[in-house]
């Protein structure tokens, strides 16, 4: 009913004002008229003589009358239901978020809202901001740490694909590592048959390739011929350290130099985020450099009901003047 009365419009609404012209005859219509007649002290006798004249006719009749006149000064404003159709065209770019879920993305060493977080808890929330700001492209994920593990095919329900980032957590694979080549090649295979014009994986990392089945030079080579731009953002602060025995460098994890050749093969670009503050810097700059072009067009439709109304003011004019016919007013 909201959205029937969304798209309703008068295309002379002035028209309606006619409407307050109506209002007079409620009142004039039960006020008595000149006397015709000589005024007795009581006509009691005469309460038995003649026919009791009927007043719901008349009452009928008025009220038809009343709806047929308000119907047509309605029809005289021309109302319309107007629907308006948008069409868009996307020149369309699809993205694979490959993230990293070893055991390092649990180093403590960020802050988010305020408070001390994990790698990954803030990697998520970046992407999810991320994701957020590019309703018109198709996105999907790649999780991974000893090998990768399709999260989220690539697609458009970006509620459903948020869902599925927020569930990733270390130990989501069984196997330990940080293979990098494996999650290129992965995430370049899914984008190698769709037709975008723009194809990007995003790599989000803490650490150094050391396990999977293909280098990641190799993987990066094979995405360049696949058209695909690999994003790569190194993330971990020096300072960071795992606490469950593993008390692994930093250092070591975080060494970009292979994220740098990966960004340079394919096309695109790296990051290096040591301050954690600044991991939403890469992707603003990705947002920028990867943008859909999006087209849009509005189609307007008009329908006109003035021609039921006046249908209608025609029928209850009819209606009041038959019941009126039917049913006359006594004879003097």
């Amino acid at each position: 009913m909201i959205s029937l009365l969304q798209q309703l419009n008068f295309a002379q609404p002035w028209w309606l004002l006619g409407l307050l012209l109506l209002v007079p005859f409620f009142f004039l219509r039960g006020r008595a008229g000149t006397p015709t007649a000589i005024t007795y002290s009581s006509l009691s006798i005469l309460i038995s003589l003649g026919q009791k004249p009927k007043r719901f006719p008349g009452a009928v009749s008025f009220g038809l009358m009343i709806l047929a006149l308000a119907c047509a000064v309605v029809a005289m404003a021309r109302p319309q239901l107007r629907n308006e159709l948008s069409e868009r065209t996307a020149s369309g770019v699809d993205i694979i978020l490959a993230i990293d879920i070893s055991y390092s993305m649990q180093i403590v060493d960020f802050r988010l809202n305020g408070r001390r977080a994990q790698r990954i808890t803030t990697a998520k929330a970046t992407a999810e901001a991320f994701i957020k700001q590019r309703p018109n492209d198709r996105i999907g994920i790649v999780a991974f740490s000893g090998r990768p593990y399709v999260t989220s095919p690539i697609t458009l329900e970006h509620d459903w694909l948020i869902d599925q980032l927020r569930e990733l957590q270390p130990g989501l694979v069984k196997e330990q590592g940080t293979a990098i080549g494996s999650a290129i090649a992965a995430s370049a295979t899914r984008l190698h048959e769709r037709k975008s014009k723009s194809k990007v994986v995003i790599l989000v990392t803490d650490g150094s390739n050391n396990s999977g089945r293909i280098a990641p030079i190799e993987a990066a080579k094979h995405a360049a011929k696949l058209g695909v731009k690999i994003y790569a953002i190194a993330i971990g602060t020096e300072q960071g350290r795992l606490t469950n025995g593993m008390q692994i460098p930093p250092q070591q994890d975080v060494d970009t130099t292979p994220e740098q050749d990966l960004a340079r093969l394919t096309g695109g670009e790296d990051f290096r985020v040591r301050n954690p503050s600044h991991l939403r810097d890469p992707f603003s700059s990705i947002d920028q450099l990867e943008k859909t072009e999006i087209k849009q067009h509005n189609v307007v439709t008009t329908e006109e009901l003035f021609p039921w109304l006046a249908a209608a003011s025609l029928v209850l004019a009819l209606a009041a003047l038959t019941t009126q016919s039917l049913n006359p007013p006594p004879a003097p």
